[in-house]
């Protein structure tokens, strides 16, 4: 076949699945374009985007500014690998440091590989700081944690089929319920050797849990006490996703970085990916203040790509976008426009049961089993009725459009769920 030929959607799934590796259960369409909070297939049916790629394309698909940026930058320079220096890399890490208020960033190309840089970072820092003997270090996670598939994350993972014959796994952490601060105060008594606590301001694949109001807030008082670093996972929430630039930034109602305010919560170490980009090129970045990143010296962590130039430029015009468009305000109204629609709803529900979520992560929990398919046949038919989700966890669909969506769009989308809904009243 042409490259030039025009393919079906069968023909693409087909030819995935024969050439492709099985790790992925993709929903059966085909995208071949996008635009703001729209997306197409290969036949030319328009979707409602509610996926936003789990969160990359806060901005919108294809961002002008952004792909701008992309395209200038590309056809200038791409690559020097940290070998050199280029003109990029220090105005982009000059600009997200300012940001959100850190000395410093050490930047990588994805999710995956930022959580595994904080994770050296923490331990490096327990030796070399605060006098924990090596290789005795131990890091507080969460359960029903989701922070990538490398071989050290899934060794924490409660995800059974991300961990079944993968091992043997890596030892030196401690696994805790999430939402739990007694939990974390006995964990933190249990040893001397605690370096840190990774968490997520809110579990968006385990469900899109939202923990209680002063969750954070009292965590990270206690990884002070006991001079442990507080690491927030701001992949999937950053970027204005829940209604304010991080979700540590709690009910602030700032534009931009919320340090001074009562309700953030400042973490030793933060983890960005997906939007700091627009999902338009990989770009990941671990923040840190200079007593704590310090730690790491020449050779000791790197990555022929982490921090190229179009990494650099594109990061930059995709957090301008953030500012520019009021973004974390319109992901505020809007998500809690779509609960208090949704939460109608569910009272004489007998198919929905529950809906929560903070701005415009959110997730409604489907009367049935996880092991059913109702959640997945409920998607399956949202994509016929023009809007593209998927479930997690079975019985769990997770609501994430792109921030730029309006009003109006978003209550053509409400209409569109409902109705879905619907059809599956028991």
């Amino acid at each position: 076949m042409s490259v030039l030929e025009k393919m079906s959607s069968a023909a693409a799934i087909a030819l995935e699945d024969k050439h492709g590796a099985h790790n992925y259960h993709p929903l059966p369409v085909v995208l071949s374009k996008g635009e703001g909070v729209y997306v197409w297939d290969v036949e030319g049916r328009r979707y409602y985007d509610f996926l936003s790629a789990y969160s990359a394309v806060n901005q919108g698909h294809c961002h002008p500014k952004i792909v701008g940026a992309m395209i200038q930058q590309a056809q200038t320079l791409t690559l020097t690998s940290r070998a050199f220096y280029n003109d990029k890399l220090g105005v982009y890490e000059e600009f997200v440091t300012n940001y959100f208020g850190f000395d410093k960033v050490l930047p990588m190309n994805t999710g995956a590989e930022a959580v595994e840089t904080a994770l050296k970072l923490c331990r490096k820092w327990a030796y070399e700081k605060k006098g924990i003997h090596e290789n005795e270090a131990q890091i507080i996670v969460c359960d029903g944690n989701f922070h990538g598939r490398t071989t050290t994350i899934i060794s924490f993972s409660n995800d059974e089929n991300a961990r079944k014959n993968f091992g043997p796994y890596t030892a030196g952490f401690i696994k805790i319920p999430y939402d739990d601060v007694e939990a974390l105060e006995a964990a933190l008594n249990s040893s001397n050797n605690i370096a840190g606590f990774l968490v997520e301001p809110i579990q968006g694949e385990a469900g899109v849990y939202t923990p209680a109001e002063d969750y954070l807030t009292k965590a990270k008082a206690l990884c002070a006490a006991h001079n442990v670093l507080f690491i927030a996972d701001e992949v999937q929430t950053g970027i204005a996703r829940t209604g304010s630039i991080l979700a540590v930034c709690g009910n602030c109602t700032c534009e931009n970085k919320c340090e001074k305010q009562a309700s953030y919560v400042a973490p030793d170490i933060l983890i960005l990916g997906k939007a700091l980009s627009g999902g338009a090129y990989p770009v990941s970045a671990v923040l840190a203040n200079d007593a704590i990143m310090n730690v790491i010296k020449p050779g000791q962590h790197g990555s022929t790509f982490g921090g190229n130039p179009i990494a650099g430029a594109v990061a930059i015009a995709a957090l301008e976008v953030v500012d520019e468009e009021n973004l974390s305000q319109n992901a505020r109204r809007l998500g809690n426009i779509f609960r208090e629609k949704l939460n109608e709803f569910i009272q004489t529900s007998t198919i929905a049961t529950l809906v929560r979520g903070k701005g415009l992560l959110n997730a409604v929990v489907i009367n049935d089993t996880e092991e059913s398919d109702t959640a997945w046949n409920i998607c399956m038919a949202l994509r016929d009725n023009g809007l593209l989700a998927k479930p997690t966890h079975g019985n769990i669909i997770r609501f994430a459009p792109p921030l730029v969506m309006n009003e109006e769009q978003l209550l053509d989308c409400v209409s569109i769920i409902i109705t879905t809904l619907k059809q599956f009243e028991k």
